[in-house]
């Protein structure tokens, strides 16, 4: 069934999750209240209310909350409940790897060893409506959808260390089609118009709640994945948030770069800070070769280079091809968790990326 306006499918659904409750229940995923613990409920059972204001159907105990407004009717920014910096991981064009970068990067933050200080606590929000990936890169396919805390927000799930929320988590779990027998319950797509992906963006934004990911403490960094392009998402995400930094993906193909140029004029419009580009996919090192001997595949990086100069942003890290971005990330265990890698590998690339990031969030 498509996921059309108002949300008809959840309502028919019926999710098994039990995978997510014990997920909770091993991180510490609980909100603390007054003297006890505020029980978690499931999302299908609390009686959804779907409508065009509420495109998650979350429970409401009051009215939806109106955004506070600037002069000429525009939203104020806002900081997001629980979260003390924002990352925004972009691309103008898609196929670039912007989600794998947003994945690697965000867990590749969380071992940033700053002297005198513990590990940075990051979280990770997918906020690609219509294609959603982080499910599947973070190994969190099938774990059900979030838990309810006491005043109706979503909890994040949890994944090598990561609460992590995502449009994926929100849709149907159900059985396959008996009369389509090639029919795939992660193939029902998201079918609406931009009222509607605007209003689910504002409470992925809104209505989570970060302290619940990480027992009761803010986290000091949220990894924003956000789709290609300039459109809904993009606009949404500039107008209702402080974001404190982004990095822009491009791969080395002037095609990339064309949309890259709007997307890095889009964010100055908006008032996005740009710390830098990566570019993806940059080159093949052949291994046990000679660090530098390397084979531009999608021709070398003088474009991208250039691009940068023209654009004055700072080139942050050039990732490499290897087979193991993919094949690991299809497992659900991103390539930096990955121990014992060479300087010219994708994880290096990832780890110099996160430490430039790092620096530039202090």
């Amino acid at each position: 069934m498509l996921a059309l306006t108002g949300l008809s499918w959840r309502s028919s659904t019926r999710v098994t999750l039990e995978a997510t409750r014990q997920c909770c229940c091993r991180s510490g995923v609980r909100q603390v209240r007054g003297k006890g613990v505020a029980p978690l409920r499931k999302l299908t059972t609390s009686s959804p209310t779907q409508s065009h204001d509420n495109p998650l159907g979350l429970p409401r105990n009051n009215a939806p909350p109106t955004m506070p407004r600037m002069q000429r009717g525009l939203p104020q920014k806002k900081r997001l409940p629980g979260v003390k910096k924002v990352v925004v991981v972009s691309s103008g064009k898609g196929g670039v790897g912007k989600s794998s970068v947003a994945v690697n990067l965000a867990l590749a933050l969380s071992n940033v060893r700053a002297e005198g200080r513990p590990k940075p606590r990051v979280g990770l929000l997918d906020l690609d409506i219509f294609g959603p990936s982080i499910p599947k890169l973070m190994g969190l396919e099938g774990a059900g959808e979030p838990m309810l805390t006491d005043d109706n927000r979503l909890t994040p799930l949890r994944a090598h260390g990561l609460p992590c929320m995502s449009m994926g988590f929100l849709l149907p779990n159900t059985a396959p089609d008996p009369s389509n027998p090639g029919s795939d319950p992660a193939d029902t797509p998201v079918v609406w118009r931009g009222m509607m992906v605007m209003k689910a963006v504002q409470q992925l934004l809104f209505d989570v709640d970060w302290r619940a990911g990480t027992g009761g403490s803010d986290l000091d960094v949220l990894v924003i994945d956000t789709p290609p392009g300039t459109g809904d998402v993009t606009l949404s995400l500039g107008q209702l948030v402080e974001v404190d930094g982004s990095v822009i993906v491009s791969t080395p193909q002037s095609v990339a770069l064309i949309d890259t140029r709007k997307g890095v004029a889009t964010f100055r419009k908006l008032g996005i800070p740009i710390y830098g580009a990566v570019l993806n996919m940059s080159y093949f090192h052949v291994p046990g070769t000679a660090e530098t001997d390397r084979h531009y595949l999608f021709g070398p990086p003088t474009a991208f280079e250039s691009t940068c100069v023209a654009l004055d942003l700072e080139p942050l890290a050039q990732v490499p091809i290897e087979s193991d971005v993919s094949t690991q990330g299809d497992r659900g265990t991103p390539v930096v968790l990955r121990g014992g890698q060479g300087p010219a590998s994708a994880s290096a690339a990832f780890h110099q990326l996160a430490e430039k990031v790092w620096a530039r969030l202090q």
